[in-house]
């Protein structure tokens, strides 16, 4: 068991996330989270130095899942969030009933904003949760610098308003050294500096954008008044300002992870390709994620995404009891007693962003089990794959690439590699100098490297590739082709070249080039395999090029022959020390003429 586990574990991405762990029964026995979800569970399968706990644990793990957020706030948080639902055995930090703060816009007259640790549904406004308590503090500190906020929790109903013998002040705050008291207008003429009630809850319009992240008209303001303040050489005030411009600047707005505006509500989401269907599931209750679940449908025949789909909530929704009236998908589907939506912006859309996520890092996932388990049906898959997305009538088991290399044209060289089955054939590549081109052509060399390459093949009578790959863009993929011409072979191999700029791919013939998607699998085989080909071809380049130096720097010194420049080279092992070295050095190397002739030289 610990075998296939690891396999599931090398497959995982390396970002943030959490992952839990099973029993036999199919139990949750522990929850945690990692900025490496790749790693953290690697290492509980590959280290040695693990606590009697963690060893128990170990054993007992039957099977693992995880799900990947876009930061490692959001992992803790949700970490914290199903450790409540599930109260797993092997978890005991988290058990209690603590939880992560939120900010309050309490729902009253002359709203209160505070941190809290509770959700009460009772029309209040709640923001976060937040991982860093300093920072909400910070944060709260800014509000009520900025806007005056009461603190006290004075019962403002309608009854004490209307009462006469008590005078019913809000709060006090000191700003700019002025008293400033917050209270009703209509109680008293005695106050001074008093706040309206519409002043107040503007005040409170203001907070909201920013536990919303809307800054700019605030920024602006604050701008402003730091430049007034700047130009009046008061710069402390300023400095001030500034201080709490950093502060709006640096706060992040919340988790991704949970939102009290969305209650009791199942998301699904699903892709697909030939022979499967990956299939996220997340469970939100009262605002959270409490459950993730990914699937695996094999496909029969040739089902629709929405058929699958329309089975898989069925079934996922009965075995997990769950009650939820909305459901959030990709497409319209219609089902009795619950509403289906297809959420298009907002905190709904990023939910079903995150499934989404999820089932393309599920497919993912799989093919790289599948190269483990099964290499051959892993191949067999890209090579269907890359016939689809290059639209070729075979699929390509062997592809050729061809490689340019000179410098202002001198030392022109060419190299072909070759993949079999997607796997690069080293005892197939070919090093080609260019001997029929004169100055910088790279077409010519392009032109003769490939013809040279065919006519061999085809005087040995040896299989041609089921696809060609030209590294560079128009120019150099025509002159392939008028190599394939004069070999009257060209209707017989699939030719394509690639440009490094945007990864177009072009075809003979036809002027609109081709984008992959640059996550996609047969991009990536044909951006190795141009990259093959270039490092070969630079080698072979590079390697002439040493040679033409260190054979013009010693080939010039007249009386000097090869056995003498290879006693040379051996003694000294480069032309800059030959150079370097004393008249002494050299005669008791090679001789007193000799050493005189080549220190002359040099000197």
């Amino acid at each position: 068991m610990s075998e296939k586990l690891v396999f599931v574990a090398k497959s995982i991405p390396e970002k943030p996330g959490v992952y839990q762990f099973y029993n036999k029964e199919d139990k949750i026995i522990y929850v945690g989270k990692a900025k490496n979800l790749k790693k953290r569970v690697l290492s509980y399968f590959q280290s040695k130095k693990h606590s009697k706990k963690t060893l128990h644990l170990i054993n007992s793990i039957h099977n693992l899942r995880h799900i990947v957020v876009p930061t490692e706030s959001d992992a803790l948080i949700l970490e914290n969030t199903l450790i409540k639902e599930h109260q797993p055995r092997y978890n005991i930090l988290l058990r209690d009933d603590k939880t992560y703060p939120w900010i309050c816009i309490k729902n009253e007259k002359f709203p209160r904003v505070f941190l809290t640790r509770k959700l009460i549904k009772d029309g209040s406004e709640y923001y976060g949760p937040y991982t860093n308590v300093k920072g909400i503090n910070a944060l709260l500190n800014l509000i009520k610098t900025l806007y005056p906020i009461r603190t006290s929790n004075y019962n403002l109903s309608q009854n004490q308003i209307n009462r006469k013998d008590i005078e019913l002040c809000l709060n006090v705050h000191r700003t700019n050294e002025n008293t400033l008291i917050l209270g009703f207008k209509e109680l008293t003429n005695s106050l001074k500096n008093i706040l309206t009630k519409d002043e107040y809850n503007n005040n409170i319009i203001q907070v909201r954008q920013i536990l919303n992240g809307k800054f700019l008209n605030i920024k602006e303001s604050l701008k402003k008044q730091m430049l007034l303040h700047s130009s009046k050489l008061e710069f402390e005030k300023a400095q001030t300002l500034r201080e709490k411009l950093t502060m709006i600047e640096n706060y992040q707005s919340k988790s991704v992870v949970v939102s009290p505006k969305i209650n009791d509500v199942d998301v699904f989401s699903i892709v697909s390709d030939d022979k499967n269907a990956f299939i996220n599931f997340l469970q939100i209750s009262f605002g959270s994620i409490v459950r993730f679940h990914n699937t695996i449908v094999k496909k029969k025949l040739d089902e629709t995404d929405q058929e699958i789909l329309r089975v898989l909530i069925v079934e996922l929704r009965r075995r997990f009891s769950s009650k939820s009236k909305e459901i959030f998908l990709q497409f319209d589907l219609k089902f009795e007693d619950n509403i289906v939506t297809v959420p298009k912006i907002g905190e709904k859309k990023h939910l079903l962003e995150l499934s989404i996520r999820n089932s393309k890092i599920l497919k993912i996932e799989h093919y790289k089990q599948l190269k483990f388990i099964d290499p051959e049906q892993h191949q067999n898959r890209i090579m269907l794959q890359m016939k689809k997305d290059l639209r070729l009538k075979h699929e390509p088991n062997h592809i050729e690439c061809f490689d340019n290399s000179n410098i202002q044209g001198s030392n022109p060289t060419s190299a072909c590699v070759v993949f079999k089955y997607g796997k690069p054939s080293k005892k197939d590549y070919r090093h080609y100098i260019i001997k029929g081109v004169s100055g910088p052509d790279d077409y010519a060399s392009m032109e003769e490297a490939v013809f040279r390459r065919y006519r061999r093949i085809i005087d040995e009578k040896l299989e041609l590739p089921k696809l060609l790959i030209i590294d560079g863009g128009k120019g150099q993929l025509s002159a392939a082709i008028k190599s394939l011409n004069k070999l009257e072979i060209k209707g017989k191999i699939p030719v394509l070249g690639i440009a490094k700029k945007l990864e177009k791919l072009f075809f003979p013939d036809d002027p609109v080039p081709l984008y992959l998607d640059k996550r996609s699998e047969t991009l990536k085989i044909i951006q190795q395999i141009r990259n093959e080909s270039h490092r070969f071809s630079l080698r072979l380049h590079r390697k002439k090029r040493s040679k033409g130096a260190v054979a013009s720097s010693l080939d010039n010194i007249h009386g000097i022959g090869e056995k003498t420049k290879i006693q040379l080279l051996k003694k000294f092992k480069s032309v800059k020390r030959i150079k370097e070295a004393e008249e002494i050095e050299l005669v008791l190397s090679i001789g007193k003429s000799k050493g005189a002739l080549v220190y002359k030289h040099f000197n």
